[in-house]
């Protein structure tokens, strides 16, 4: 039997203001050891403030942060057991790779054969070994980015802060950079605090997701419960869903809520936990759940608490490459459901002004609240 992480970090109830501007309004949450969590929203939604708030560079207005049970509020950034890789990199120019990454040793006064040993096992760790003697306008972005890292994991701190570390990269560069930072994260254990406004590289690189908006916490979960199962309407249209219907619930059968759709129609979706039927104010589903084909016939026998059926026609087809985007307006409504379909689902076998069925699993619904 596996033992629960250790708490590694607590928020309470933090507030921080600018002018007025309440920046963070009342947050509090729990990190565990050895977990990537990662603060996800647009810009100016508190994020960054509230990861330096736990770096000490902004002072607290109300609240407590706790690092394994200590309270940090009035501790210098220096003796908080917490290091930071800041999205400018800010490397010192005139020192060399090895120089770099042992600065905060040195400053530290460790020994010289421990600093060395130190260096060099975590510039194996970033993959950087050759480098060691170049400089930082001799190294690439990715390289650059890599011993920015290594600077700070040589200081062993329980915590790494990333303050959108990856965001100068261009695309490519930081899909690899996600699949490095994940790898480098288990091998070394230390817990990671995410700062990040781009959706898929929260999903891809976290254990755990915080969506902030206004300076408040929206929603906490594991990427799946936040891009499958988003409780508002604002998570929900921040993660990408092109599918966000309003409807109110006005019956309940077992587990599923009967929804009156406001383009028409009725469906049934699972019953959120701790929702009541007056909290729910519409539903989303993904298209990549979505089915459609062109055979009509049999689909008034579907069992609505199992399978949501709708026809329609198909009003455009958006060519990506991979897969098409389908923009499908359904019957008797004034809903358009949006699908994919892939190169091995035959898309020419679909064309515009083409009447289809669309289907889903009921159970794949999600109710949300605005």
């Amino acid at each position: 039997m596996m033992s629960t992480p250790k708490t590694c970090m607590e928020i309470k109830n933090i507030t921080k203001r600018f002018q007025g501007v309440v920046a963070v309004n009342d947050v509090s949450l729990e990190i565990k050891e050895g977990e990537i969590f990662s603060f996800l929203g647009p810009s100016g939604c508190g994020k960054t403030t509230l990861l330096r708030l736990v770096a000490g560079l902004e002072i607290i207005d109300q609240g407590d942060i706790l690092i394994h049970e200590e309270i940090v509020n009035n501790l210098p950034p220096y003796k908080r057991d917490c290091s930071t890789v800041f999205q400018q990199l800010a490397l010192f120019p005139h020192m060399k790779v090895f120089d770099n990454i042992a600065y905060g040793l040195v400053e530290r006064k460790v020994s010289k054969d421990e600093i060395k040993e130190r260096v060099f096992e975590k510039i194996e760790l970033v993959n950087l070994s050759g480098l060691e003697d170049r400089y930082p306008h001799q190294l690439s972005g990715g390289q650059k980015q890599r011993v920015a890292l290594a600077r700070s994991l040589v200081l062993e701190p329980a915590i790494l802060l990333l303050d959108e570390p990856l965001a100068a990269l261009d695309r490519k560069l930081r899909k690899e950079m996600q699949v490095e930072l994940k790898r480098i994260q288990r091998e070394v254990g230390t817990t990671f605090l995410n700062v990040t406004h781009d959706q898929k590289e929260a999903l891809s690189l976290s254990d755990r997701i915080a969506i902030m908006s206004a300076g408040k916490l929206i929603q906490i979960g594991t990427p799946t419960e936040i891009y499958e199962k988003p409780k508002t309407r604002f998570v929900a249209s921040f993660m990408g869903a092109s599918n966000i219907f309003h409807g109110k619930a006005i019956s309940q059968k077992g587990e599923m809520f009967e929804l009156k759709m406001e383009g028409g129609g009725t469906i049934y979706v699972p019953a959120p936990e701790d929702s009541e039927m007056n909290d729910i104010s519409g539903f989303t589903i993904h298209p990549e759940m979505i089915e459609i084909t062109p055979d009509l016939t049999g689909i008034e026998s579907n069992d609505p608490l199992e399978e949501t059926v709708f026809l329609g026609t198909v009003k455009e087809v958006f060519y990506q490459g991979d897969y098409s985007e389908l923009s499908i307006t359904l019957d008797n409504s004034d809903m358009v459901i949006s699908t994919f379909l892939t190169r091995k689902e035959m898309l020419d076998s679909v064309v515009e002004n083409q009447k289809v069925a669309v289907s889903w699993k009921s159970s794949f619904s999600n109710a949300f609240s605005d």
